[in-house]
């Protein structure tokens, strides 16, 4: 059961978890009534249905009790995702109404509470077939085949309630200056805020305070300017320290904020942050002002039995300590929005993440809208969390086929790219990843032309090619870049590459339901392969980063580095002495 914390950057000490067993049925089938177990969604086996759906509407029942001890506070009923769309219904009252598959809600249930047993109805639309609504990975056919998998549809993230007083704080957000030594921490009060309060804010690192401050504010929103470096940061006295968040080191701050009305504490939640700069410069990717080599998986965010939610807590940590034991030092998250508790543990054991939206596959100006609207939305809720660096908007040209040369689809990719510097200006941005670059940070090119196992004259095409920008438009799939638009000297990523199956496969003559883009016969016979494919990019000067696809096999697709299982085909250590051979970051004698 997922029962763990569901919101671990913002955590108040009162909460009940509504995971569990509920009641399920299918709008076409009212009478059936099933036990499902939440977060899994239907079509997995742990949920115990286990099924294709044969209607687009879900309905969800349970009851649940309320504390007694959380009578005079306002309840909130949270859910961390529901595909796609959703209403919900507390003991026959509307508590409200969602839409977005990937992003969080709350809903303030208090009014209709009985203080007894509660009955809880959540109703859920889920387009399978509609190509105009973010779904990412998901198959819209009725057999996933390719590079498709398994449609998840309905809860599947945690459900959980929480008291709050009717002053309360509703979001922190905290953005770092390591050139300054301080973070600035914004905030947002309740509507029901008092016209005057203060607010407590205390910070400390390695259990030792650095900053503290009682602040007077008035109205909803306020800021706060906190010097955690002691003024030293200016002076040079902090650089190349452990206060720096980052992979090798990730340092993180602890915050504790309390709301005071007429010096009552309403309100004390706890939080964190890193102090991490990304930026780019001549060429290169920074990370804490020093240029920064990272070696990514791609991360597809799928389990076995479980599709997109994972089994556990646990699960989440052992893809990442695996990721780091190979010798990656962090992932792109492909057509996912992760659940916060996988953030939590990239941020607790340093792993850098470059965060993406499901795309939708046709464009409509309709969908577009809603896309960016859940792009926003996912913005704000995931801010706070320093292990992600990239903001990945858009994949290969996906819902947008004619970016090429459409200004309308053109004006949308810039649009997103613009969008997310306007809510987060202290990470990177790529509108659009894979070719048809429009405005981008980063130079982020796809390529599987690596060569298979004999093809000598497409090996030497790749390692030449990677060599130069006129020597990548012979190895990637579209233009680099989209009409009107060319090479401003941004950094020069292969931000998709490999997908070498391993044992069987049709890239390599076997097993024709597997795939991988090409194959190797057995784990040594991989390890050759890998590390020529490596080997090539690391002798790019050109080239300052990668994505390996990818972490694990998923359904057809088996060019993972890890079995469906998420279990190692090859030694993480043959892996990581192969990564190991370019350093991450220049090193420094004190």
């Amino acid at each position: 059961m997922r029962n763990e914390y569901p919101r671990p950057d913002f955590v108040r000490s009162d909460w009940s978890c509504l995971n569990g067993i509920w009641e399920f049925r299918e709008g076409c089938n009212p009478l059936e009534c099933l036990p499902i177990e939440i977060p899994f969604v239907p079509q997995s086996e742990q949920s115990g249905i286990g099924r294709d759906l044969k209607t687009n509407e879900l309905i969800y029942e349970r009851s649940f009790e309320v504390p007694e001890t959380w009578k005079g506070k306002r309840i909130l009923l949270h859910f961390g995702a529901v595909d796609y769309e959703c209403t919900v219904w507390v003991n026959g009252h509307c508590a409200g109404s969602h839409t977005g598959g990937h992003t969080s809600f709350q809903f303030d249930i208090t009014d209709f509470l009985k203080w007894g047993s509660e009955q809880l109805k959540v109703v859920v639309l889920d387009w399978i077939s509609d190509e105009c609504i973010p779904r990412g990975k998901q198959s819209w056919q009725e057999k996933p085949e390719f590079i498709w998998y398994t449609q998840s549809s309905g809860i599947w993230q945690s459900v959980w309630i929480e008291p709050v007083d009717p002053a309360h704080i509703e979001w922190m957000h905290f953005t770092p200056d390591i050139d300054c030594g301080t973070v600035e921490i914004t905030y947002r009060l309740s509507d029901e805020t008092l016209p005057s309060y203060k607010l407590a804010v205390e910070i400390s690192f390695d259990e030792e305070q650095v900053y503290q401050a009682v602040i007077a504010g008035h109205g909803r929103r306020g800021k706060i300017i906190a010097d955690v470096f002691e003024g030293k940061a200016l002076r040079g006295a902090f650089q190349f320290t452990g206060w720096y968040w980052s992979p090798e080191h990730p340092s993180l701050f602890h915050v504790k904020a309390r709301l005071l009305i007429d010096e009552t504490c309403t309100d004390e939640v706890a939080s964190y942050f890193g102090m991490r700069k990304i930026h780019v410069q001549d060429g290169k990717i920074y990370l804490n002002n020093q240029p920064y080599y990272q070696k990514l998986l791609l991360d597809q965010g799928y389990w076995k039995g479980t599709l997109m939610t994972a089994p556990s807590e646990q699960d989440f940590i052992d893809d990442i300590n695996k990721s780091k034991a190979m010798g990656f030092n962090g992932c792109r998250k492909h057509e996912k929005v992760e659940d916060p508790v996988f953030l939590y543990w990239a941020d607790r054991l340093g792993f850098l993440v470059w965060e993406s939206m499901p795309s939708f596959w046709s464009f409509t100006a309709s969908g577009a809208a809603a896309f960016l609207k859940q792009w926003c939305d996912v913005i704000h809720r995931d801010y706070n969390h320093p292990c992600i660096v990239v903001w990945n908007m858009l994949n290969e040209s996906w819902g947008v086929p004619r970016l090429y040369d459409n200004l309308q689809q053109q004006h949308f990719s810039r649009a997103l790219y613009h969008m997310a510097y306007s809510q987060d200006p202290a990470r990177l941005v790529i509108a659009n990843d894979g070719w048809e670059l429009t405005e981008s940070d980063i130079c982020a090119l796809h390529t599987y032309k690596h060569g298979a196992d004999g093809d000598l004259r497409q090996q030497q095409m790749f390692q030449e090619g990677v060599k130069s920008l006129e020597g990548m438009r012979q190895l990637v799939e579209k233009s680099l870049f989209a009409k009107g638009f060319g090479y401003g000297g941004q950094p020069v990523m292969l931000t998709e590459i490999g997908g070498i199956s391993m044992g069987s496969g049709n890239a390599d003559g076997g097993d024709d339901d597997s795939w991988g883009y090409t194959g190797a016969a057995d784990p040594d016979s991989f390890v050759k392969v890998y590390e020529r494919l490596i080997g090539c990019i690391y002798d790019s000067d050109l080239v300052c980063g990668f994505c390996y696809t990818q972490l694990a096999d998923i359904e057809q697709e088996k060019n993972g580095l890890l079995d469906e299982a998420h279990q190692y085909k090859v030694k993480a250590d043959v892996i990581r002495k192969i990564n190991d051979r370019k350093p991450t970051t220049r090193t420094f004698s004190l």
